[in-house]
């Protein structure tokens, strides 16, 4: 079984950052993709940003696309989401999502139904 925290969600004004980070364990053997999503009130959940085992490819979404930037770290089994110039609308719950890949899989997965196992969520809110 693999466990997710999530970590470094907060109040921040606009025009701040705030970096979300994703800690691995349980089994932590094997391959990950890795990914956020995030869930505002009243609205479903989306999707923020994904990146492969290896790293060397990410996707982010057209509205987080330029000022966030999703990292992974595999000697630390943690996955980050740096956000900058943060806005109110980028208020949510975020979720990391991690799931078994093959290593060489070049492209990461963007389908929350891809995704085995999630963490509980970070709070993070953005005041005007």
């Amino acid at each position: 079984q693999v466990q997710l925290v999530e970590s470094g969600g907060g109040l921040v004004e606009a025009g701040a950052s705030l970096t979300l980070s994703c800690g691995r364990s349980g089994r932590v053997r094997g391959t990950y993709g890795m990914a956020w999503f995030r869930q505002a009130p009243g609205k479903e959940r989306e999707f923020v940003a994904a990146i492969n085992w290896l790293g060397s490819n990410t996707v982010h979404a057209d509205s987080v696309k330029g000022r966030f930037t999703i990292s992974r770290d595999n000697a630390k089994n943690t996955a980050y989401l740096q956000m900058n110039s943060l806005k109110p609308e980028d208020t949510a719950i975020y979720y990391c999502a991690a799931t078994p890949v093959n290593p060489l899989a070049v492209e990461p997965l963007i389908e929350a139904s891809k995704y085995d196992y999630w963490g509980q969520g970070t709070q993070v809110t953005v005041s005007s």
